[in-house]
């Protein structure tokens, strides 16, 4: 099992920056691909955001009413597979107290 982070695509020509208006899922929530995950409105439209891959909601990273830029994560998934999200190869570092 992997995790899959979906992240607010570029909803528009010019558009830095989306208001989330509602969430179609919460966590917990198992989805298929294109499943409806949220609506953002921007300053020209209400966009609805669907889910590339299937999964299990694991995390929201927004609140209705929020603004979230282009390129912000605002879903979590664990997802069949690898996924998309690259696990920390490196050694804890180990501090003298």
């Amino acid at each position: 099992m992997g995790e899959h982070i979906i992240k607010l695509p570029d909803v528009g020509e010019g558009v830095a920056e989306a208001e989330l208006v509602e969430w179609h899922v919460k966590i917990g929530d198992m989805v298929r691909e294109d499943t409806v995950l949220a609506a953002v409105m921007t300053d020209k439209a209400t966009v609805e955001i669907p889910s590339p891959v299937d999964g299990e909601i694991l995390w929201l990273g927004a609140e209705i009413g929020d603004t979230v830029a282009i390129g912000s994560p605002i879903v979590r998934l664990k997802v069949a597979g690898e996924g998309n999200v690259v696990a920390d190869t490196k050694s804890p570092e180990v501090t003298a107290a």
